[in-house]
């Protein structure tokens, strides 16, 4: 039986796939992985993971219709020439292109997997600018074309499917709910052991739209009130992104002693470790969070966004707090609550433990997706 499973950065494959292929390899699939952002080096870890890799093209972020009929149709031809039982996608364009690439090719079975709605999707705090409203517009229509030809559409959240297929009327034959794609538990060991200066962490990119911007405008009002509180960030810049972090930006909280950031680090589980609490104000239109998930691993209470994604993660005022978006003050107070409550740091961070075993072990979520694709 042979698989394809069409993604685009190569290193999702050996980053968030490796468990999944290596299930799908003990069933005696044979795997081709199917990547358009690869360096040599990447396509000998999808190797040593036991996949086939198979490069193609397809422009992640452009919008050029005529390259992309080009990419589809050459796109179909190589996955012709394989033949497999199912082609499975995964990430918006990936899903949109292999999915109609696939149907060019006759594939039997055809599946799609979208992890969250992405940028063009989510609602910002001031209005959204011209390109992004026609990208959207453009992806919807897109969607329209593509989605009806697979067999299943599988979501992370419950939002996703109401906020697309729902809000524009898109018909698909089936529609499932994954929940997290999952980790490797042993990767992030539980430790309920806690620094004994409450020490809060982010840990996401520098954007905006991930709440960077609300964590340090909190960390500065509690600051005000609890001198002795860490606030560490971790994190890239990204200088392309609107309203993301500027390095300026970041230079004066740390030069006021509000944050730390301690640049690139490979050793993000250990920080998580010597910190309390894990905090993402996001209001990215997520699947659902991985670095959430880490966190709840490791037994830390989580503080995130009322929003899709984050709202799976968190169970209001048992293993963390919800709170509503673009609201800094609303965050320092949660904050507040347990530098002034250590005890729950503790009781919270066992029950996010007790979730990410039930919902995010990547042995239990697998099982749920090979169901669901029927392998």
């Amino acid at each position: 039986m042979k698989l394809v499973i069409i993604g685009t950065v190569a290193s999702s494959f050996f980053g968030f796939r490796a468990d999944f292929i290596k299930a799908l390899l003990e069933k005696n699939y044979t795997v081709y992985a199917f990547t358009s952002e690869y360096s040599n080096e990447d396509l000998q870890k999808i190797e040593a993971l036991g996949a086939i890799p198979v490069t193609y093209r397809l422009n992640r972020g452009g919008i050029n219709p005529l390259a992309d009929i080009k990419a589809t149709y050459e796109l179909s031809k190589k996955i012709k020439d394989i033949a497999p039982n199912m082609v499975f996608s995964y990430f918006s364009k990936p899903v949109i292109f292999g999915t109609l690439a696939a149907k060019l090719a006759r594939v039997p079975k055809i599946t799609g997997m979208l992890e969250g709605l992405g940028y063009t999707f989510t609602e910002q705090p001031n209005q959204v600018n011209k390109k992004t409203q026609i990208i959207k517009k453009a992806q919807v229509l897109l969607y329209k074309i593509a989605l009806p030809q697979l067999d299943k559409i599988i979501f992370l959240n419950p939002d996703d499917p109401r906020d697309l297929l729902d809000k524009y009327n898109i018909k698909v034959k089936k529609v499932e709910v994954l929940g997290g794609i999952g980790l490797n538990l042993t990767e992030y060991p539980y430790s309920n052991t806690y620094p004994s200066t409450p020490t809060f962490i982010f840990v996401a990119r520098l954007l905006a739209e991930k709440g960077i911007h609300d964590y340090l405008a909190a960390a500065k009002i509690v600051k005000h009130n609890y001198p002795e509180t860490k606030f560490i960030v971790l994190g890239t810049i990204d200088k392309e992104a609107l309203g993301a972090l500027t390095p300026a930006q970041l230079q004066e909280f740390t030069k006021q002693n509000i944050v730390e950031y301690p640049g690139h680090v490979d050793n993000v589980s250990e920080w998580i470790a010597s910190s309390s609490v894990f905090v993402l104000p996001s209001y990215y239109r997520e699947g659902v969070p991985r670095s959430t998930q880490e966190a709840m691993a490791m037994g830390r209470a989580v503080i995130t966004t009322d929003v899709p994604g984050c709202r799976e993660t968190v169970v209001d005022g048992i293993n963390g707090f919800l709170i509503e978006k673009w609201n800094p003050r609303a965050l320092a107070e949660k904050m507040t609550y347990f530098i002034e409550n250590p005890k729950a740091i503790k009781e919270m961070g066992y029950e996010s433990n007790k979730m990410a075993q039930e919902k995010f072990d990547a042995e239990k979520v697998n099982k749920r997706l090979l169901n669901i694709l029927g392998l």
